[in-house]
């Protein structure tokens, strides 16, 4: 069963439920940050927003949903950021290394969001969909309207695998913002 939660907009939901929504994504923000990833379960998200475990469950399927939906919330969050450089080399590696400045920013959701983005369940599964859109959309807009699709692919393929090695601590947020550099001169040269 889907659940309700859905970072924006929330449609379909009356006026306490979105109320109820946000203080679960509230407590859960402040729960993963005071316990971790590991520790975390629906049921102290539950406690702390002052609800009952089954109404969380009704909003939350998995903490892994959780985690995809605030790490969703916290890119949504930064729209207002935009590329600079004066050519399409630099809008692309500023938007890169902001991104790996963003994960910097927040340890604790980086470290939860990258295993949850790997799992099976359903809701994950449509939000993974949605975070890989907003990379792409912040790719294409920093290439500008006439960009390569397959440059934008190859930028998202090479980022996310960043992503996933930083994950798993081959290399720290800071380090991937610098490699990742490098990495997208690779693609843009033969551009």
């Amino acid at each position: 069963m889907s659940s309700q939660l859905s970072v924006s907009p929330r449609q379909g939901l009356n006026a306490r439920q979105a109320e109820t929504a946000e203080r679960l994504l509230a407590a859960g923000l402040a729960e993963l940050e005071a316990v971790g990833h590991e520790t975390l379960t629906i049921r102290t998200v539950a406690q702390r927003a002052g609800v009952s475990p089954a109404t969380a469950y009704t909003y939350l399927a998995s903490k892994n949903h959780l985690f995809a939906e605030l790490y969703l919330r916290y890119l949504v969050a930064d729209e207002g950021w935009s590329p600079s450089g004066e050519t399409p080399l630099e809008r692309l590696q500023s938007v890169t290394r902001h991104l790996a400045e963003q994960q910097a920013a927040a340890p604790a959701l980086a470290a939860a969001v990258t295993p949850a983005l790997l799992g099976s369940d359903p809701d994950v599964e449509r939000l993974r969909l949605r975070i890989g859109a907003e990379f792409v959309d912040r790719f294409r807009g920093a290439l500008g309207d006439d960009a390569d699709p397959a440059v934008v692919e190859a930028v998202a393929l090479a980022f996310s695998g960043a992503l996933l090695q930083a994950g798993m601590g081959l290399m720290t947020y800071p380090e991937l913002a610098d490699r990742i550099d490098a990495v997208v001169a690779v693609i843009m040269k033969g551009h």
